[in-house]
């Protein structure tokens, strides 16, 4: 029996392998970008099995395909991969690993295996979330890399099969799901828009440095209006006070 509220074993390592292998399975997508970008089939596969972290490793073989310098295709991936970092305080606590696990955890903790933790209500859940979906993720992410680099070189050009839209085709559909909110939809639209005009002016791999200014110009004006609206609604508290106290003046007198 399971005390009530909290999910059984299965129901968690259901969950946490649903999610492993559907994104596990883009990693065939980064296999034939990094091809096309013209990485090897070694270098395909240290990039999944060392950095593995998704949206970095397509900005990164996408910076590249684009005759970006590698230092500015590096740092736009450097930048997309810090949020990994505050995943990682915040899992740090919930997961309660020995000091000489945590090095080792570190390298699992990406959006999905954060996503899975996070929404479990109890420590034993959240580690054995964590580790189903981080090992299912992380083995077969790298198994579809060097399928779609192996697979890539054996076609050739990959420009000609149309294979080159395949890693941004996958990122859009895995980043789309996630947008909520609308500071969340306004935030990706601004940054589609900045890349969008800063595309033919900067050299390659700029432009999503500066589309990552979408993130805190968003966050900014989502501030000011909600201040915004806090000011006017105690505007109208106030005016409707004095009013209620002037009609009561009013008939006392």
């Amino acid at each position: 029996m399971h005390p009530a509220g909290t999910p059984s074993r299965s129901a968690v390592v259901r969950d946490a392998l649903g999610v492993g292998v559907a994104v596990g399975l883009s990693g065939f997508a980064f296999g034939v970008t990094a091809s096309g970008a013209g990485l090897t089939v070694l270098q395909a596969c240290a990039l999944s099995l060392l950095v593995f972290t998704g949206a970095s490793q397509f900005a990164l073989v996408g910076a590249l395909a684009a005759g970006g310098n590698p230092f500015t295709a590096a740092a736009g991936a450097f930048f997309l991969g810090t949020r990994n970092a505050f995943y990682g305080l915040r899992l740090s606590g919930l997961l309660g690993y020995r000091a000489a696990v945590k090095p080792f955890a570190a390298h699992w903790v990406i959006d999905e295996t954060s996503a899975v933790t996070l929404a479990q209500p109890d420590r034993r859940s959240a580690r054995l979330g964590f580790t189903v979906t981080g090992l299912s993720l992380y083995a077969l992410w790298n198994l579809t890399t060097l399928a779609g680099a192996l697979g890539a070189e054996a076609l050739g050009d990959t420009e000609a099969w149309g294979l080159d839209a395949a890693g941004p085709a996958v990122f859009v559909a895995l980043l789309g799901p996630m947008l909520k909110t609308t500071a969340e939809r306004a935030t990706a639209g601004l940054g589609a828009v900045l890349l969008l005009v800063t595309l033919p002016l900067l050299p390659a791999g700029a432009p999503v440095l500066v589309a990552a200014l979408a993130a805190p110009a968003v966050l900014w004006a989502d501030g000011r209006g909600a201040r915004t609206r806090t000011g006017t609604r105690s505007g109208d508290a106030s005016s409707t006070t004095e009013t209620e106290n002037g009609t009561r003046e009013a008939g006392a007198r």
